[in-house]
């Protein structure tokens, strides 16, 4: 090991291991907690550390407390306002806005009218267009906005239907993947895309061009899989309508939602300026409570948390990730891309790769295209990943969503994802 490696170093990758190892033991924990007697500390304690959005908060949290012990209470405050904590910010500002009620009703009538000219049965033309419209539909709102909208819209239609142990995987894997593949046709609405566009000049015509038609022919194929391997359920499936027993959304109120939500990802980048826009926007719903439902603010705070614990522990992963990166060629790095964008966001990754400046065109492309494709594999791989968990995690159980299965699930798309994004 080089000498150059610190011991906060050392002990970041530590406490990242261990958070990874912590994800796909959530289960594990939340069976210890039905060991202990209702609404006792036991319980309690254990249902917290099943919680996916607590782990690596939680890890972080050690790190910083080792590097008080290590280094002083100075160096620990110093490293973490070193941090650059904009992205869980905007995710926790565009989780609460786009999950409200108007923005969630707007986005389904447009999939419905939509579904409407296919001529599949039953909820297949539902499934089919929420699936590739939504994931697509993050390219311009972004990733975020898009899995909290398909997320939701999915729990309404589908979740709360009888559906069986492996549709429900395989709809949050294929979920996944699509949402991370689906925001590269512009170079502002993917998190690892983002990191590089301003450093490598890749603009809107570069997107298109080299990965936004890809995208679209993989979530379309994978979709399209995923919907004729479950083509008998998934007809069978009575899709719930609009509850009509509701005042309706007059046209401002949407149109209004609307703005506020262009606001924030226009200052996607401006931390104080979309937190202010977010005030105003939470006086509107105050204004027009009528027409929400309740915001989900818990639900986005779990999220922005898990996220800054992600920050906090890959910003002392370079040590080892940045060799590897200058290592490979560009097969093998599109390949280490995706295996290693499970294990580690792939927001971080492409970073690193940014800071390198003997890539080549192909490995820059290899890397970024790798990490957006494996980016479906874990809960961790990709920023808007612990959203789409948080919303649906309840639908699997009392020990909610297993790591292992949602591995599982997500490397059919996975693999064609792959396979169109290096073969095309």
């Amino acid at each position: 090991m080089s000498a150059e490696v610190s011991s906060i170093e050392i002990a970041a990758t530590v406490c990242f291991a261990i958070g990874i190892l912590h994800t796909f033991s959530v289960n594990l924990f939340q069976s210890l907690a039905h060991k202990y007697p209702e609404g006792s500390v036991g319980e309690n304690f254990f249902h917290l550390l099943g919680e996916v959005e607590v782990v690596f908060g939680l890890w972080a949290a050690v790190l910083l407390a080792y590097i008080g012990l290590d280094s002083g209470a100075a160096k620990s405050l110093e490293y973490l306002e070193s941090r650059n904590f904009t992205e869980p910010a905007f995710v926790f500002v565009i989780m609460a806005i786009s999950g409200t009620r108007p923005i969630l009703l707007l986005a389904t009538s447009t999939i419905e009218r939509l579904a409407s000219f296919l001529p599949l049965p039953g909820a297949l033309s539902f499934f089919v267009t929420c699936l590739v419209v939504g994931p697509l539909m993050g390219s311009f709102i972004t990733e975020p906005a898009s899995m909290t909208v398909t997320a939701l819209i999915l729990l309404q239609r589908f979740y709360s239907a009888p559906l069986s142990n492996p549709l429900k995987y395989a709809i949050i894997g294929l979920l996944f993947v699509n949402i991370s593949i689906g925001g590269t046709l512009t170079p502002f609405a993917a998190p690892p895309v983002l990191m590089v566009a301003g450093v490598w000049s890749w603009d809107l015509e570069f997107m298109l061009k080299n990965f936004g038609w890809k995208a679209v022919i993989a979530v379309f194929l994978a979709t399209v899989v995923v919907a004729v391997r479950f083509r008998h359920e998934l007809s069978r499936l009575t899709v719930p309508k609009q509850r009509t027993d509701r005042l309706a959304i007059p046209i401002w109120v949407s149109l209004a939602h609307l703005g506020f939500l262009g606001a924030v990802v226009v200052l996607a980048h401006h931390p104080l300026a979309f937190a202010g826009v977010f005030l105003f926007f939470l006086g509107l719903a105050k204004v027009t409570q009528e027409y929400q439902d309740e915001l989900r603010i818990k639900e986005a705070l779990l999220v922005a948390f898990f996220l800054g614990g992600l920050v906090l522990l890959g910003g002392l992963q370079r040590w080892w990730l940045e060799p590897i990166l200058t290592r490979l060629d560009a097969a093998s790095l599109y390949l280490g891309a995706i295996g290693l964008t499970a294990f580690t966001d792939n927001a971080a990754l492409t970073y690193l790769g940014s800071q390198v400046p003997t890539l080549s065109e192909a490995s820059k492309y290899a890397l970024v295209a790798g990490s957006v494709v494996g980016g479906g594999l874990t809960v961790i791989a990709n920023a808007p990943n612990p959203a789409g968990f948080g919303i649906l995690n309840s639908s699997f159980g009392t020990e909610g969503i297993s790591p292992l299965l949602l591995l599982k699930s997500a490397l059919l798309p996975t693999l064609i994802a792959a396979v169109c994004f290096w073969f095309l």
